[in-house]
């Protein structure tokens, strides 16, 4: 079944926690896996920042391949509810300071753990399978999530210093797909997915605009 690339891309950007699943150096030929927080970079690709003490830190530094299974938020059946997993190569980097801006709003903890020992890995996609539900599911190649309009670092952090939203609601980043916000302390963060007649081009941040303004706590 062909799936589109926006479906699994609005899940990946909609989620908060994610299974990671390394190739253990203790038990050579055996998965360890592992749940953690991720955040999504411009090219809608998962960040992770992890100690350089944990199991699955040691096992990427050894061998990248890995895979990263999320599940949509607040599902109470699993199995009938959307889901991906992940194929991809887990690559060390040192972000750009606009990309480690966009992922401290999501994760406000990471200033402190950078001055620790933890470490930034970008997850560099090879294949995704989705389940929708049942008899809903296909794979996705590489070109396929590379090939999505991207919205810069640059237009993101432009667009959010223009941005009026109300009282309570806090903006934690904008993609080419949707915007991502926290309610209060609440825990997470929602999704804001932009309609399929958002334009392109010139038309794009005055739409983006519109929408974060009409948003409500409720």
């Amino acid at each position: 079944m062909k799936i589109p690339s926006s479906v699994a891309l609005q899940l990946m950007h909609g989620s908060h926690y994610a299974t990671l699943a390394s190739h253990s150096i203790q038990l050579p030929g055996y998965p360890y896996a592992t749940v953690l927080p991720y955040v999504l970079d411009q090219a809608h690709r998962p960040l992770l920042l992890i100690s350089a003490l944990a199991e699955h830190t040691r096992n990427l530094l050894a061998d990248g391949r890995c895979s990263l299974s999320i599940v949509a938020d607040g599902v109470s059946d699993v199995q009938a509810g959307a889901r991906l997993t992940l194929l991809a190569d887990a690559q060390r980097i040192e972000p750009e300071p606009a990309l480690l801006q966009r992922f401290c709003r999501y994760q406000a903890a990471a200033a402190d753990l950078l001055q620790l020992d933890f470490m930034f890995f970008r997850l560099q996609p090879l294949r995704l399978r989705y389940i929708g539900g049942v008899g809903r599911m296909g794979w996705l190649e590489a070109p396929e999530l590379d090939g999505w309009p991207q919205l810069s670092l640059i237009d993101e952090a432009a667009l959010l210093r223009q941005a009026e939203v109300a009282d309570g609601i806090q903006l934690l980043g904008l993609d080419a797909l949707g915007a991502d916000y926290r309610v209060a302390d609440g825990p997470g963060h929602r999704r804001l997915p932009w309609p399929d007649s958002m334009p392109g081009g010139e038309g794009f941040a005055a739409a983006a605009l519109q929408a974060l303004a009409a948003l409500t706590p409720g």
